[in-house]
């Protein structure tokens, strides 16, 4: 994610290059942060790299969340990500092949806070994850005050559909808990920006090729008979 404290960095543009030349193909960007027109050309410079286009709605309000799902489409892009409010999206984006990971649970405040019990996330998650239209869960783990790995661990294991672990994710120990908890994917953005990683040098390549090993290592100790 091409963002600092859940909003697009000024240089995202800037950065597209770098992190396509690190061998990422997921690439995304909040709606907030930059005007329309630049998110734009963000989308477009993503899409001629070759990369999946990801938004990712910050939306405090009924009106701003479906126009956010209108700026989806006016984008093109290929996955939107969060907002709590699927009846209002869904409709917008109906007939399109936009893929919808709307948040579980309630989401509250600017940078987003995830609220409630682990029962009622969960609950809310099976009640998204049966939606039409709904491919997936943007899970806010880590903007959860309780015991995170179990959340990842029984939202995952509660639905059908894969989740995404978005927010917060910035040491091994996380994306650890996101293997582990059998996650189809994770978000990093502020946290490679701000180069909080142990890295082989600075910058922001250089950041993604360590998580991009972390990950691995994570992946391989999960794998492994009697872990």
């Amino acid at each position: 994610m091409l963002t600092r404290h859940d909003r697009t960095v000024p240089d995202a543009a800037d950065r597209v290059a770098e992190v396509l030349a690190a061998g990422i193909r997921h690439i995304g960007f909040k709606d907030v942060g930059l005007p329309f027109e630049a998110l734009r050309g963000l989308a477009a410079a993503i899409r001629a790299g070759g990369a999946t286009v990801v938004l990712e709605v910050v939306s405090l309000d009924a009106a701003s969340e479906a126009a956010s799902a209108r700026a989806a489409l006016a984008l093109g892009i290929d996955v939107l990500m969060g907002g709590t409010r699927p009846q209002l999206v869904l409709p917008v984006i109906a007939g399109t092949p936009i893929r919808y990971y709307p948040f579980p649970g309630r989401v509250v405040g600017h940078p987003s806070r995830l609220d409630g019990s682990a029962e009622d996330i969960v609950a809310s998650a099976g009640r998204l994850a049966a939606m039409d239209g709904v491919h997936g869960l943007d899970l806010l783990a880590y903007r959860f005050a309780g015991d995170v790995p179990s959340l990842i661990a029984r939202v995952c294991a509660g639905v059908s559909k894969p989740v995404v672990v978005a927010g917060s994710i910035d040491r091994a120990e996380r994306i650890a808990a996101v293997v582990t908890g059998g996650a189809a994917g994770f978000t990093i953005g502020t946290a490679a920006l701000d180069g909080v990683f142990p890295a082989a040098a600075p910058g922001l390549p250089a950041q993604l090729a360590a998580v991009k090993t972390l990950l691995a290592e994570a992946a391989a100790r999960h794998a492994r008979p009697g872990r």
